[in-house]
Protein backbone atom coordinates (compact mmCIF):
# COMPACT_ATOMS: atom_id res chain seq x y z
CA UNK A 1 0.00 0.00 0.00
CA UNK A 2 2.50 2.75 1.24
CA UNK A 3 4.39 1.98 -2.39
CA UNK A 4 0.85 2.54 -4.56
CA UNK A 5 0.72 6.04 -2.16
CA UNK A 6 3.87 6.94 -3.20
CA UNK A 7 3.43 6.46 -6.87
CA UNK A 8 0.11 7.68 -6.58
CA UNK A 9 0.97 11.27 -4.81
CA UNK A 10 2.24 12.59 -8.39
CA UNK A 11 -1.14 12.55 -10.19
CA UNK A 12 -1.24 15.22 -11.55
CA UNK A 13 0.84 17.40 -9.44
CA UNK A 14 2.25 19.85 -11.74
CA UNK A 15 -1.06 20.27 -13.39
CA UNK A 16 -3.53 20.82 -10.95
CA UNK A 17 -4.34 24.66 -10.81
CA UNK A 18 -6.92 26.49 -9.10
CA UNK A 19 -9.38 26.76 -12.52
CA UNK A 20 -7.71 26.29 -14.95
CA UNK A 21 -9.54 29.40 -17.54
CA UNK A 22 -10.07 26.38 -20.61
CA UNK A 23 -11.64 24.41 -18.60
CA UNK A 24 -13.60 26.72 -16.70
CA UNK A 25 -14.63 28.65 -20.80
CA UNK A 26 -15.36 25.38 -21.41
CA UNK A 27 -18.44 24.26 -18.26
CA UNK A 28 -19.21 28.00 -18.83
CA UNK A 29 -20.00 27.41 -22.69
CA UNK A 30 -21.62 23.87 -22.47
CA UNK A 31 -25.18 23.92 -23.42
CA UNK A 32 -25.87 20.99 -21.18
CA UNK A 33 -27.56 20.60 -17.80
CA UNK A 34 -25.44 20.62 -14.96
CA UNK A 35 -26.05 20.25 -11.44
CA UNK A 36 -24.77 19.48 -7.80
CA UNK A 37 -26.52 16.96 -6.20
CA UNK A 38 -26.42 15.63 -2.50
CA UNK A 39 -26.05 11.27 -2.38
CA UNK A 40 -26.91 10.67 1.42
CA UNK A 41 -25.79 7.06 2.86
CA UNK A 42 -25.86 5.88 6.14
CA UNK A 43 -24.18 8.76 7.89
CA UNK A 44 -22.26 10.56 4.66
CA UNK A 45 -23.29 13.14 2.65
CA UNK A 46 -21.51 12.80 -0.55
CA UNK A 47 -21.69 15.98 -2.63
CA UNK A 48 -21.81 15.09 -6.94
CA UNK A 49 -21.71 16.74 -10.18
CA UNK A 50 -23.97 15.62 -12.72
CA UNK A 51 -23.96 16.37 -16.33
CA UNK A 52 -27.07 15.09 -18.70
CA UNK A 53 -26.69 14.65 -22.28
CA UNK A 54 -29.00 16.17 -24.80
CA UNK A 55 -31.22 13.23 -26.03
CA UNK A 56 -34.54 12.22 -25.28
CA UNK A 57 -33.83 8.71 -24.47
CA UNK A 58 -32.81 6.42 -21.30
CA UNK A 59 -29.05 6.03 -21.33
CA UNK A 60 -25.97 4.75 -19.79
CA UNK A 61 -24.59 6.55 -16.30
CA UNK A 62 -21.01 6.60 -15.88
CA UNK A 63 -19.29 7.25 -12.67
CA UNK A 64 -16.93 9.46 -12.84
CA UNK A 65 -13.49 8.72 -10.26
CA UNK A 66 -11.05 12.00 -9.61
CA UNK A 67 -7.30 12.11 -9.12
CA UNK A 68 -5.65 12.16 -5.84
CA UNK A 69 -6.56 15.95 -5.63
CA UNK A 70 -9.90 15.68 -4.93
CA UNK A 71 -13.08 16.97 -7.56
CA UNK A 72 -11.65 19.90 -9.39
CA UNK A 73 -12.40 21.99 -12.26
CA UNK A 74 -10.85 19.66 -15.15
CA UNK A 75 -12.80 16.43 -13.73
CA UNK A 76 -16.04 18.63 -13.95
CA UNK A 77 -14.91 18.92 -17.39
CA UNK A 78 -14.76 15.35 -18.41
CA UNK A 79 -18.14 14.79 -16.89
CA UNK A 80 -19.37 17.16 -19.48
CA UNK A 81 -17.45 15.79 -22.61
CA UNK A 82 -19.04 12.52 -21.46
CA UNK A 83 -22.39 14.16 -21.79
CA UNK A 84 -21.43 15.68 -25.11
CA UNK A 85 -21.08 12.38 -26.01
CA UNK A 86 -24.51 11.19 -24.69
CA UNK A 87 -23.94 9.79 -21.61
CA UNK A 88 -24.94 10.72 -18.06
CA UNK A 89 -21.88 11.26 -15.98
CA UNK A 90 -21.74 11.34 -12.04
CA UNK A 91 -18.67 13.22 -10.89
CA UNK A 92 -18.83 12.39 -6.68
CA UNK A 93 -16.71 14.38 -4.59
CA UNK A 94 -14.84 11.58 -2.15
CA UNK A 95 -13.87 14.14 -0.01
CA UNK A 96 -17.17 15.40 1.02
CA UNK A 97 -17.50 16.04 4.71
CA UNK A 98 -13.62 15.96 4.46
CA UNK A 99 -12.64 19.27 4.39
CA UNK A 100 -12.36 22.23 6.59
CA UNK A 101 -15.50 22.91 8.52
CA UNK A 102 -16.72 19.50 7.18
CA UNK A 103 -16.58 20.56 3.15
CA UNK A 104 -15.55 19.87 0.28
CA UNK A 105 -12.41 19.90 -2.19
CA UNK A 106 -12.91 23.29 -2.97
CA UNK A 107 -13.24 24.22 0.62
CA UNK A 108 -9.22 23.09 1.20
CA UNK A 109 -6.47 25.49 1.44
CA UNK A 110 -4.77 24.04 -1.58
CA UNK A 111 -4.41 21.35 -3.53
CA UNK A 112 -1.80 19.43 -1.66
CA UNK A 113 -3.85 19.70 1.52
CA UNK A 114 -6.55 18.06 -0.36
CA UNK A 115 -4.39 15.17 -1.78
CA UNK A 116 -3.27 15.08 2.43
CA UNK A 117 -7.03 14.63 3.19
CA UNK A 118 -7.65 12.05 0.57
CA UNK A 119 -4.85 9.44 1.58
CA UNK A 120 -6.33 9.31 4.70
CA UNK A 121 -9.84 8.30 3.58
CA UNK A 122 -10.99 5.37 4.82
CA UNK A 123 -11.23 2.39 2.39
CA UNK A 124 -14.36 0.92 3.35
CA UNK A 125 -16.09 4.65 3.09
CA UNK A 126 -14.49 5.38 -0.47
CA UNK A 127 -16.06 1.96 -1.43
CA UNK A 128 -19.43 2.58 0.33
CA UNK A 129 -19.43 6.33 -1.25
CA UNK A 130 -19.44 5.12 -4.41
CA UNK A 131 -21.48 2.29 -4.37
CA UNK A 132 -24.07 4.81 -3.21
CA UNK A 133 -23.07 7.26 -6.18
CA UNK A 134 -23.66 4.40 -8.26
CA UNK A 135 -27.08 3.27 -7.20
CA UNK A 136 -28.52 6.95 -7.65
CA UNK A 137 -26.92 7.72 -10.77
CA UNK A 138 -28.45 4.20 -12.27
CA UNK A 139 -31.42 5.22 -10.99
CA UNK A 140 -32.21 8.11 -12.45
CA UNK A 141 -35.19 9.07 -14.39
CA UNK A 142 -32.83 9.41 -17.69
CA UNK A 143 -30.81 6.51 -17.25
CA UNK A 144 -31.44 3.03 -18.17
CA UNK A 145 -30.74 1.44 -15.10
CA UNK A 146 -26.91 0.62 -15.45
CA UNK A 147 -24.00 1.73 -14.33
CA UNK A 148 -20.23 2.02 -15.48
CA UNK A 149 -17.59 3.60 -14.11
CA UNK A 150 -14.28 5.66 -14.95
CA UNK A 151 -11.14 6.84 -12.74
CA UNK A 152 -8.10 9.11 -13.65
CA UNK A 153 -4.81 8.26 -11.63
CA UNK A 154 -5.56 7.50 -7.96
CA UNK A 155 -9.18 7.25 -9.83
CA UNK A 156 -8.29 4.96 -11.80
CA UNK A 157 -6.85 2.38 -9.22
CA UNK A 158 -10.78 3.17 -7.50
CA UNK A 159 -12.23 2.55 -10.30
CA UNK A 160 -10.56 -0.97 -10.38
CA UNK A 161 -11.18 -1.48 -6.98
CA UNK A 162 -14.77 -0.91 -7.50
CA UNK A 163 -15.18 -3.31 -10.07
CA UNK A 164 -14.56 -6.00 -7.69
CA UNK A 165 -16.71 -4.61 -5.15
CA UNK A 166 -20.19 -3.67 -7.10
CA UNK A 167 -21.85 -6.83 -8.75
CA UNK A 168 -23.75 -5.71 -12.00
CA UNK A 169 -21.05 -3.16 -13.33
CA UNK A 170 -21.37 -2.67 -16.87
CA UNK A 171 -17.33 -1.99 -17.36
CA UNK A 172 -14.70 -0.18 -15.45
CA UNK A 173 -12.41 2.55 -17.66
CA UNK A 174 -9.24 2.33 -15.59
CA UNK A 175 -7.23 5.78 -16.70
CA UNK A 176 -3.05 4.96 -15.10
CA UNK A 177 -4.23 3.19 -12.29
CA UNK A 178 -3.18 0.44 -11.01
CA UNK A 179 -4.82 -3.07 -10.04
CA UNK A 180 -5.49 -5.08 -6.38
CA UNK A 181 -3.12 -7.35 -5.70
CA UNK A 182 -5.73 -9.63 -3.70
CA UNK A 183 -6.46 -12.29 -5.84
CA UNK A 184 -9.79 -12.76 -4.15
CA UNK A 185 -10.64 -8.93 -4.74
CA UNK A 186 -10.17 -9.44 -8.72
CA UNK A 187 -12.10 -12.63 -8.52
CA UNK A 188 -15.35 -10.95 -7.64
CA UNK A 189 -15.16 -8.95 -10.74
CA UNK A 190 -17.61 -9.80 -13.33
CA UNK A 191 -17.32 -6.38 -15.84
CA UNK A 192 -14.62 -5.83 -18.83
CA UNK A 193 -11.99 -3.74 -17.21
CA UNK A 194 -10.40 -1.52 -20.18
CA UNK A 195 -6.97 -0.08 -19.44
CA UNK A 196 -5.63 3.11 -20.40
CA UNK A 197 -2.07 4.11 -19.73
CA UNK A 198 1.03 6.17 -21.23
CA UNK A 199 4.62 4.72 -22.35
CA UNK A 200 6.53 6.80 -20.45
CA UNK A 201 4.71 6.00 -16.90
CA UNK A 202 6.94 2.90 -16.15
CA UNK A 203 5.74 2.93 -12.09
CA UNK A 204 2.22 2.48 -13.39
CA UNK A 205 2.59 1.02 -16.80
CA UNK A 206 5.18 -1.24 -15.81
CA UNK A 207 2.43 -3.38 -13.48
CA UNK A 208 -0.15 -4.15 -16.37
CA UNK A 209 1.49 -7.19 -17.55
CA UNK A 210 1.37 -8.96 -14.25
CA UNK A 211 -2.30 -7.51 -14.18
CA UNK A 212 -2.95 -9.25 -17.60
CA UNK A 213 -1.31 -12.65 -16.69
CA UNK A 214 -3.69 -12.78 -13.02
CA UNK A 215 -6.86 -11.43 -14.98
CA UNK A 216 -6.05 -14.09 -17.50
CA UNK A 217 -6.08 -16.95 -14.81
CA UNK A 218 -9.24 -15.39 -13.52
CA UNK A 219 -10.89 -15.91 -16.76
CA UNK A 220 -11.56 -12.28 -16.16
CA UNK A 221 -11.89 -9.79 -19.05
CA UNK A 222 -8.79 -7.09 -18.79
CA UNK A 223 -8.27 -4.84 -22.14
CA UNK A 224 -4.74 -2.44 -21.51
CA UNK A 225 -3.76 -0.72 -24.32
CA UNK A 226 -0.46 1.69 -23.88
CA UNK A 227 -0.29 4.66 -25.65
CA UNK A 228 3.92 5.17 -27.19
CA UNK A 229 5.12 8.31 -25.25
CA UNK A 230 2.72 9.67 -23.45
CA UNK A 231 3.19 10.23 -19.78
CA UNK A 232 1.21 10.19 -16.33
CA UNK A 233 -2.09 12.01 -16.69
CA UNK A 234 -2.02 11.92 -20.47
CA UNK A 235 -5.79 12.50 -20.29
CA UNK A 236 -5.54 15.66 -18.58
CA UNK A 237 -2.27 16.89 -19.92
CA UNK A 238 -3.02 16.21 -23.50
CA UNK A 239 -5.80 18.62 -23.60
CA UNK A 240 -3.88 21.53 -21.87
CA UNK A 241 -2.70 24.36 -24.13
CA UNK A 242 0.68 23.52 -24.28
CA UNK A 243 0.72 19.76 -24.70
CA UNK A 244 3.44 17.33 -26.09
CA UNK A 245 2.52 15.52 -29.11
CA UNK A 246 2.63 12.63 -27.71
CA UNK A 247 0.32 13.26 -24.92
CA UNK A 248 -2.15 15.15 -27.25
CA UNK A 249 -2.20 12.52 -29.69
CA UNK A 250 -2.47 10.02 -26.56
CA UNK A 251 -5.48 11.92 -24.96
CA UNK A 252 -7.17 11.82 -28.63
CA UNK A 253 -6.74 7.76 -29.38
CA UNK A 254 -7.84 7.55 -25.84
CA UNK A 255 -11.28 9.68 -26.03
CA UNK A 256 -12.04 7.93 -29.23
CA UNK A 257 -11.10 3.94 -27.50
CA UNK A 258 -13.48 4.96 -24.40
CA UNK A 259 -16.14 6.47 -26.46
CA UNK A 260 -16.68 3.49 -28.96
CA UNK A 261 -15.92 1.23 -26.15
CA UNK A 262 -18.75 3.22 -24.68
CA UNK A 263 -21.18 2.59 -27.44
CA UNK A 264 -20.89 -1.34 -27.32
CA UNK A 265 -22.15 -1.18 -23.80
Amino acid sequence: MKKILCLLALCGAPLFAAAQDYVLQRLSDSPRHQEWVTVEHDDRAVQAFVVYPERPDPVLAVVVVHENRGLNDWVRGVADQLAEAGYIAVAPDLLSGMGPDGGKTSDFVDSDAARTALYQLPPDQVTADLRAVADFARNLPAARGDVAVAGFCWGGSQSFRFATNYPGLKAAFVFYGSAPEDPDALARIDAPVYGFYGGNDARVSATVPGTAERMKALGKSYEPVVYEGAGHGFMRAGEAPDATDANRRARLEGWTRWRTLLDTL
